[in-house]
């Protein structure tokens, strides 16, 4: 049975302009077009959409996708593939969610949640973050980073509140800036990027060639993009252009110079 492009949409729960790009940029064709310029679509075709919703949920790009699927004939094989994708997502989501309910817990009164539980949540994300940071940019990141956690073994939940309270106060007043218009290499930018720096700097030395590199983390990483969204959806990529330029411009980051790729980074973060 073949459906058209509004039935399909509706099927879905996609647009019909959804399907239009997903046509335009060679993602998911439609079986055929009617003489008249209907778009009809077909189980294959449907099996192939979902498929792509599937990783859309995950967050892949679309030309990622477009990848993927060109490399995976076999259907059944691929939906096993993300079924493990979404399992592997989801412990991470619980054991997230634990550590929130368990702080909540904690901020409640409840004095049998003990300071080992309220971190447990965070510890989980530090050794995550390690790990993608060894992945991009080599071992020595890695080190530098677990140089840092280091620094922060004696801290209680009162200095950790305090960081992360001082931190938002900052992206907030980095939204509002974006919000205004304020472009990320401009002067105002670069005062409150200044903040960021000598934020940074409490927890590890963070040289030109870091500070740039963390500007690449924050764009990238998913947990780190995810946390800074929470104050502004847009603020992710303002903040990663304006630590980059503070490198840049402040730190005396040579970019051109260099010939540094993010992935294949070995300086010390």
């Amino acid at each position: 049975m073949e459906r058209t492009v509004s039935e399909v949409a509706r099927l879905a729960g996609v647009s019909v302009r959804t399907l239009r790009h997903y046509d335009a940029i060679g993602l998911l064709p439609p079986g055929h077009v009617a003489p008249n310029g209907y778009r009809y679509y077909g189980r294959q075709e449907l099996l192939r959409l979902q498929r792509i919703l599937l990783l859309r949920e995950l967050d892949v790009p679309l030309p990622s996708i477009g990848r993927i699927l060109a490399e995976q004939d076999d259907e059944l094989a691929a939906l096993r593939e993300h079924r493990e994708q979404l399992l592997e997502e989801r412990q991470r989501l619980d054991t997230v969610i634990g550590s929130v309910d368990r702080t909540l817990q904690g901020l409640s009164g409840d004095a049998s949640v003990g300071d080992e539980e309220f971190f447990a949540g965070l510890s989980v994300k530090r050794s995550e973050l390690q790990d993608d940071l060894t992945e991009r940019f080599g071992p020595g990141v890695g080190a530098a980073f677990e140089s840092a956690v280091r620094a922060t073994d004696g801290w209680d939940r009162e200095d950790y509140e305090r960081m992360g309270d001082e931190g938002r106060r900052l992206l907030l007043r980095m939204a509002a800036a974006r919000a205004r218009g304020v472009v990320p290499d401009s002067p105002e930018a670069m005062e409150l990027t200044e903040l960021h720096y000598q934020g940074v700097l409490e927890l590890w030395p963070a040289d030109a060639t870091g500070y740039y590199n963390l500007g690449w983390v924050l764009l990238d990483n998913e947990d780190q993009r995810a946390l800074i969204a929470t104050v502004d959806p847009e603020l992710p990529p303002w903040l990663s252009a304006a630590v980059q330029a503070y490198a840049i411009r402040r730190l005396g980051y040579q970019k051109d110079a260099a010939q540094i790729d993010k992935k294949t980074v070995d300086g010390s973060v």
